[in-house]
């Protein structure tokens, strides 16, 4: 049993000890902390209410902890507006749409189907920042509850936000449902029996789009390893090319992350999702307007490549998307996401987002008139290898960072998240990160073909185990 508590939640497997795993104890004391930083944050008059948005993706485990959830808010005197089966995206979009203090999305994401997570949003539907995550968490910890008498208790009323998020997705300039319409596109959709099989074949429904759908029923009993990567997507490949559609596209559970599939059954790369969304975004943008995008240290170089093509700058932000969109906001980045699908466009909200994500791709293959495995051919061609280096010793971490630096002074350092090596030359990169819950350090490496990202990572590999053995 596994229970994680970090600054932007807590997650763990259900079942088991408190403290050990996500039990319902757990998910009373965390809830309650919740709402007594909410009103710290958020002060109010006396006799004002709170209104707080819940959601939850499909999981089985998803209906014992709503319960749980909107239970606890009403004993803390807090009223819940019950979005329901509602993907991550549309619960930050519900907290827009009912001027809301706060939202509570339950989804693990990718996580197997024995995770569950409560994923907490301040008022504008985004990620609490570090210093209010770990404020939380130290609430939680002292267990002071204090919880509202009889005639204070909140109140919850249901509402299902889907239609209305949709809505705001086709009413974006940057959305053409006619071009897309006329396209005639045929699209096969793996929802990994989540919430994604309720919105995504509406979505495509609203744009004229034939949906092939697979593993679409909102069961919780997902269908294969629910992290949308290729090894995980031979079912949707194999669709993609029997009923000839014209793309593939796969969503993780709560629906934040968006894969896509070539017509000829081949992956489009996840990285090159924000890519190309990006691509279509800066190639609107006329006159003189400032062009800025933004991506985690370990997402492809591609996105940086596209964007200076059109005069822009990139701007390299640490991992984690609450990080992603505070740079987005200081930088003024018009588009920007992470390199696992995730792509955050700021003209709707400052969230993680495959339904537009979805949109945006089709308008631009619509207007390009080619095949999907002819656009990916368009972008600059980067191969990523994902390594780690497993550690009985957490202090040698540091030290190993430490030393890369020194290593590789000469060439260009980012030290914000880890440490990034980029050797300008050769276009590679080398991202080393510790992980925040095991002893392990993450290493990617990227470079112009696989056989070369991975010589680069075992370089790395290799003087990592010097130090180690000092």
């Amino acid at each position: 049993m596994t229970l994680i508590k970090s600054i932007s939640g807590i997650r763990g497997t259900i079942g088991g000890n408190p403290g050990e795993a996500l039990t319902p104890i757990d998910i009373v004391k965390f809830t309650y902390a919740y709402c007594v930083k909410l009103r710290e944050r958020r002060p109010k008059p006396a006799g004002e209410r709170y209104r707080v948005v819940v959601g939850k993706d499909a999981r089985i485990s998803g209906q014992m902890v709503e319960q749980l959830v909107c239970g606890s808010l009403i004993a803390c005197g807090v009223d819940v507006i019950k979005a329901g089966f509602a993907s991550t995206p549309t619960t930050e979009m519900a907290v827009i749409f009912e001027k809301a203090d706060g939202g509570i999305i339950l989804t693990a994401s990718h996580n197997p189907k024995q995770w569950n997570a409560l994923k907490l949003l301040n008022e504008k539907g985004e990620f609490l920042n570090a210093a209010e995550g770990a404020a939380i968490l130290e609430c939680a910890e002292q267990e002071n509850f204090d919880f509202a008498d009889v005639d204070t208790l909140g109140s919850i009323v249901e509402k299902d936000f889907t239609e209305a998020h949709i809505d705001a997705v086709l009413a974006l300039d940057a959305v053409d449902a006619e071009a897309v319409r006329k396209a005639g596109f045929k699209v096969a959709l793996d929802a990994v029996n989540s919430v994604g099989g309720i919105i995504m074949p509406r979505l495509f429904e609203r744009l004229g789009v034939e949906c092939i759908k697979v593993n679409c029923e909102p069961t919780g009993h997902f269908a294969h390893n629910p992290e949308p990567l290729p090894a995980n997507l031979t079912e949707l490949c194999e669709t993609v090319v029997k009923e000839k559609a014209d793309l593939g596209v796969s969503v993780d559970p709560d629906v934040d992350r968006l894969a896509l599939i070539c017509e000829n059954g081949q992956p489009f790369g996840e990285e090159y999702t924000l890519v190309s969304v990006a691509d279509y975004i800066l190639s609107r943008e006329k006159g003189g307007k400032k062009l800025a995008t933004s991506s985690n240290l370990s997402s492809s170089r591609a996105l940086r490549d596209v964007t200076e093509s059109y005069g822009g700058e990139y701007f390299a932000a640490a991992v984690g998307e609450v990080n992603v969109t505070t740079k987005m906001k200081e930088c003024g980045a018009i588009i920007g996401g992470e390199g696992n699908g995730g792509v955050i466009y700021p003209a709707l909200h400052y969230g993680r987002d495959a339904i537009v994500g979805a949109a945006l791709f089709l308008t631009n293959l619509a207007y390009k008139k080619m095949k999907v495995s002819e656009l990916q051919k368009t972008y600059p061609q980067y191969c990523i290898t994902k390594n780690r280096i497993e550690l009985s010793d957490k202090s040698l971490i540091d030290k190993i960072l430490s030393e890369m630096k020194k290593i590789y002074a000469s060439e260009d350092i980012n030290d914000i998240d880890g440490v990034k090596i980029s050797f300008e030359s050769r276009k590679e990169w080398v991202h080393l990160r510790k992980s925040n819950t095991e002893p392990i350090i993450r290493i990617y490496a990227e470079s112009a073909t696989m056989e070369s990202a991975d010589k680069l990572a075992s370089e790395i590999k290799a003087i990592a185990e010097k130090i180690i053995k000092g």
